[in-house]
């Protein structure tokens, strides 16, 4: 499919989806957000595709916030409509999907695009990145999860020394704080993405949406993490994934999945 705002190309197990506005440093409008929730659904339901890495286009940014002027003279009704309509069709998507996506941040991250990278389930950054969370600059909050999953990620105090004093974070901070899992030059990023997502591609993709299920209960509301986690592993035991890997383990021999 073609669109307007993201590349996505494919190879072997593992789809690259770039966000392509770099004269606006990738910035997000609605339209950009719905084809990357088109092609992420569209990833998700191709089992041929076992990892993804998401990234913006150019070196200056992976993506630099949202676009401003769409929504600069909103009520608060659309504020809330916005942010819930953004949040269900990318960001929860994004987090949800059991095919593991990484976030290969190639610069500037500031709040969509930094709400995007923690959606994603593993981040890494070039040494040129800069992350945070600008909005009370403006008068705003994070409105695409980002008061909850910076949480999450580097802890009460963090999160809210971020968010309040809307500066930039660099990467290797970003590192030490547990915000990414890996800091590396420019040049190198791409690669370890797809060092990374090939070391996916060769597991389970049917264990590995579980495991995303069971941990990202731990943080649903009403949800049990330990439950959930009993759960995934008894249907593991009805895959023929789990029967793949059993017999490859006594026969001494690599599995061949099928993601079954």
């Amino acid at each position: 499919m073609n669109y307007n705002n993201i590349l996505v190309t494919a190879d072997g197990a593992v789809a690259t989806i770039t966000v392509n506005r770099p004269s606006q440093l990738n910035a997000l409008n609605s339209e950009t957000i719905a084809e990357l929730g088109d092609a992420l659904k569209s990833v998700e339901s191709n089992s041929e595709i076992r990892a993804v890495i998401l990234t913006g286009s150019g070196e200056k940014a992976f993506v630099a916030g949202a676009d401003i002027k769409e929504f600069a003279d909103f009520s608060i009704e659309q504020g809330k409509e916005l942010s819930a309509s953004g949040q269900e069709k990318l960001f929860d998507l994004l987090e949800d999907l059991s095919t593991p996506v990484i976030a290969a941040v190639n610069g500037f991250a500031l709040g969509g695009g930094l709400e995007l990278a923690m959606s994603a389930h593993i981040r890494i950054a070039s040494t040129n990145a800069k992350l945070g969370l600008p909005e009370v600059s403006l008068g705003v909050i994070p409105g695409y999860g980002g008061t909850q999953r910076l949480a999450q990620l580097v802890g009460k105090g963090r999160a809210l020394e971020i968010i309040a004093t809307a500066g930039m974070i660099s990467a290797e901070d970003a590192y030490r704080m547990g915000l990414v899992n890996h800091v590396v030059e420019q040049e190198e990023l791409m690669l370890l993405a797809m060092k990374i997502a090939n070391k996916i591609a060769r597991n389970s993709a049917v264990a590995i949406g579980a495991a995303i299920r069971s941990v990202n209960a731990q943080y649903k509301h009403g949800e049990d993490g330990f439950q959930k986690e009993i759960e995934e592993f008894g249907k593991c035991f009805g895959t023929a994934d789990f029967k793949e890997g059993t017999t490859a383990f006594l026969e001494k021999r690599k599995p061949d999945f099928t993601g079954n």
